[in-house]
């Protein structure tokens, strides 16, 4: 069975990791590497893919300031997004000629079954916790399927007026956004699953460019916060089951490539401060 290597890179800022995607992914296009997963938390940031609009980052530039989130414009697909800290984002940099269709009329996976893979990934790691969720038709991502909805009111006097419904009506919430980037086959971004993210900086965005619909976590869903680290291990197991690869965890970089790639891992600021470290290790 074929390897996906797996990196767990802990709190990386989001122009480091964009740095460090793309030496990954011209390494695979050159065969210096083989398939691999980055997995990590993103201080907090606001990514704008190639289809995003402008208006859908609502917060001034002042607010953002204040609340410590940067922006970036990327080329991964998508409108607007947030990353931070209690999310869950893995960057799988994989050759999709190398990976088998499940469909009989190609001999090796496109872009659109790797997407739907993806998503397929995010639905099994909430169902290992329990939480049910769906895709939704024509829109990219995972969404709860039993969100409750408060009641709409009963018009005055109408009978049952101020009673709830006995089957409470259900809303989709999103939990997981997607948004990836191919070049010469090769992929790039991927993922991100709410797990303790703090909700409140979505109403910074329009996330995804959806306003119509609420952003969730498994820690809302659940009512308890969960460790990242050990999401992290059932994201890996999942991909490891949807693309039938056996998943090998690795230490650092350093064990993928033998050397580094003059990449500052600058620890975030807050981290310094919680450690009294200021260091900087290259990747």
């Amino acid at each position: 069975m074929d390897v996906i290597s797996v990196l767990q890179l802990g709190t990386v800022d989001y122009r480091t990791a964009l740095r460090l995607q793309q030496k990954l992914v011209g390494l695979r296009k050159e065969g210096g590497v083989g398939d691999l997963l980055l997995l990590l938390e993103h201080t907090p940031v606001i990514t704008l893919g190639r289809n995003a609009k402008a208006q859908n980052v609502v917060a001034s530039p002042e607010l953002l300031a204040r609340r410590g989130v940067e922006v970036f414009e990327c080329d991964r697909g998508g409108d607007v997004t947030f990353h931070g800290p209690g999310q869950l984002v893995a960057y799988p940099i994989f050759d999709l000629r190398g990976l088998p269709s499940k469909s009989e009329s190609r001999r090796t996976m496109g872009v659109i079954e790797f997407v739907r893979d993806l998503e397929e990934v995010l639905i099994g790691t909430c169902r290992d916790y329990g939480i049910n969720t769906k895709r939704i038709s024509g829109l990219t991502g995972v969404w709860t399927s039993d969100y409750p909805v408060a009641p709409t009111p009963a018009p005055p006097g109408t009978p049952g007026e101020g009673a709830a419904p006995s089957t409470p009506p259900t809303e989709e919430a999103k939990i997981a956004a997607l948004g990836i980037h191919v070049s010469r086959g090769v992929t790039s971004h991927g993922i991100a699953l709410n797990v303790n993210t703090d909700l409140s900086f979505f109403n910074l965005i329009v996330p995804c460019g959806i306003g119509s619909k609420p952003v969730t976590s498994m820690a809302k869903e659940l009512g308890r916060e969960l460790p990242v680290l050990e999401v992290a291990h059932a994201l890996s197991r999942n991909f490891g089951s949807v693309f039938e690869r056996q998943m090998l965890w690795l230490e650092n970089l350093d064990a993928l490539l033998g050397k580094d790639l003059g990449i500052p891992m600058k620890i975030p600021e807050n981290l310094r401060k919680i450690h009294g470290d200021d260091e900087v290790t290259w990747a």
